[in-house]
């Protein structure tokens, strides 16, 4: 019994540290060209250094972070190919989310993505709750849309693009709204719901693009 609470205690402690790791990542504390140290990792998890190990391979088997034998781990630079590949899988996936919703969803359903977005008509607009808010729309149209494979991958997809944003959002703040998907759903327009998401998504990635491609 102490040998499993032991290795349960363990267990705990790398994910916790996973956790704050990927959270630092996806929301640009550590940014793509930093070098990470396990020495300086585990003094900022105030943990030690065989955690930080193991999470740090569970990150680099997700392609977070690289290691680099003997010396740390490098957060990789954001290549062009790798913004086009997550686009092209981010469309296939929202315009068949975009569409079940506008043929499929509620009217509380709709209801709640009108609120979601309800942000992006205020003057002051806050680029954090904007952000907050474009990944709450998403994942919510992947939850209406009621496939449980397809939401398994949104998840995942929409982890690096709002990662993206978060460091998009720090050289060109100006926000890629919806207002056309949302217009399509609610006049239960399929098609017009699947043409409005892959604009918006054709648009943020032009814009990713033109960020990271100077």
């Amino acid at each position: 019994m102490v040998v499993e609470k032991v290795g349960s205690e363990r267990e705990g402690e790398v994910d916790r540290v996973y956790r704050v790791l990927k959270a630092w990542i996806l929301e640009a504390r550590l940014r793509p060209g930093d070098f990470l140290s396990e020495v300086d990792l585990a003094r900022q998890c105030e943990t030690s250094r065989t955690p930080i190990r193991e999470a740090c391979n569970l990150l680099s088997k997700e392609k977070w972070i690289q290691r680099i034998r003997h010396k740390g781990y490098v957060i990789p630079p954001i290549s062009i190919r790798e913004i086009v590949e997550v686009y092209e899988h981010r469309k296939l996936l929202e315009c068949f989310c975009a569409e079940r919703a506008a043929a499929t969803a509620t009217p509380d359903e709709v209801k709640v993505l009108r609120e979601i977005i309800a942000v992006e008509g205020r003057l002051d607009l806050d680029i954090a709750e904007f952000l907050k808010a474009n990944h709450q729309f998403h994942l919510r149209l992947g939850e209406i849309a009621r496939n449980q494979r397809i939401l398994d991958q949104l998840v995942l997809t929409l982890e690096y693009v709002h990662r993206l944003d978060v460091l998009s959002t720090q050289r060109d703040n100006r926000p890629v709204l919806h207002r056309e998907i949302m217009q399509a759903i609610e006049a239960r327009n399929v098609g017009g719901a699947n043409q409005a998401m892959a604009e918006h998504i054709g648009a943020s990635r032009d814009r990713m693009l033109r960020l990271f491609g100077t």
